[in-house]
């Protein structure tokens, strides 16, 4: 009975235990204040192609961006979901020529494209 019990207990945990998700770190990262400064932008862009030097912040987002595109922000929670759409968009609108750039680095065969796209046209 007492090995039941267990089993059961372990069973639970396993089964409820959340998925694995980045890191909070950097969940008040300013996005917006990045979004509106294209020098700053540009520079984050640069890194991310392996362009340019990085910032910590920088090296850490760049070595996430593969699984984020590849799992539509799956591992994302709601504050990160908010801060990647906000930065993506300005990419897009301020910098398109980098932002395809990025694409060819990261989905060079446009696999991931449509559900990326739809991943950023969400309200969540």
């Amino acid at each position: 009975m007492k090995t039941a019990l267990v089993l059961c207990a372990l069973v639970a945990v396993v089964v409820c235990r959340p998925e694995e998700t980045y890191s909070t770190q950097y969940d008040n990262f300013n996005a917006q204040e990045l979004a509106e400064n294209v020098r700053l932008l540009k520079n984050y862009a640069k890194c991310f192609l392996d362009q340019g030097p990085c910032t910590p912040e920088g090296s850490d987002f760049k070595k996430t961006i593969p699984d984020a595109v590849k799992t539509n922000c799956g591992k994302c929670n709601a504050k990160q979901r908010e801060l990647i759409r906000i930065v993506v968009k300005a990419l897009q609108e301020k910098l398109p020529e980098l932002w395809q750039e990025l694409v060819k680095k990261e989905d060079p065969n446009g696999q991931y494209k449509a559900e990326f796209d739809a991943f950023l046209n969400a309200s969540n």
